[in-house]
């Protein structure tokens, strides 16, 4: 995933790959593996890309030893992904325990609301991987257009879908394609007893 991020946004800046390879050092063979997901830079390579590219280091380096499946890539999964943003926090409400399964949590979530009941309670907290790869029916944090959701990912015939599981509340699907702004903030972790 994370040569594909690279050529991604290469691609979106205008940058050759050979004036990528010229700004960072990096042989251009090597440079065209990393792309082609054939090796994964280390962490130095990927922080002088990061700097040539003009992107945080940290949101790519949340891609780092991670593969797209086949929905991901049918569903162009990687257009969703924010790589030159981070998080905004106006404030620190507390730190929470996480526990030791959820080794790849960014950060921990309250719950805003019961949409998403009797899985994830208003005012718990679920615990969030940073560009963490959703497959179907996995949980996400996502933001559609502006507001910040907990929902279902589905891949559905017509593109990417988003569902609440408060059946009480008869809350309608969120067709992806049909939105305005749509962005993967990460996984959210789910128990599975």
């Amino acid at each position: 995933m994370i040569g594909s991020m690279i050529a991604k946004i290469r691609k979106e800046k205008g940058i050759t790959k050979t004036e990528l390879a010229e700004i960072t050092g990096i042989n251009i063979g090597h440079l065209t593996h990393i792309e082609k997901g054939e090796r994964n830079p280390s962490h130095k390579a990927l922080y002088s890309i990061c700097e040539a590219l003009n992107i945080p280091f940290e949101e790519l380096l949340h891609t780092y030893d991670k593969t797209l499946s086949s929905d991901q890539e049918k569903y162009d999964y990687l257009k969703y992904v924010p790589y030159d943003k981070v998080p905004v926090f106006s404030g620190l409400e507390d730190f929470v325990q996480c526990p030791s399964k959820y080794t790849n949590a960014s950060f921990a979530y309250k719950v805003p609301d019961n949409s998403m009941e009797p899985l994830f309670l208003k005012d718990t907290h679920v615990f969030v991987e940073i560009a963490g790869l959703l497959e179907n029916k996995d949980y996400g944090l996502f933001n559609v257009d502006g507001k910040f959701l907990i929902r279902k990912l589905l891949y559905r015939k017509g593109g990417i879908v988003l569902r609440a599981e408060n059946k009480d509340l008869e809350i309608e699907d969120i067709l992806v394609p049909d939105l305005k702004h749509f962005e993967i903030i990460g996984k959210i972790y789910v128990d599975q007893n």
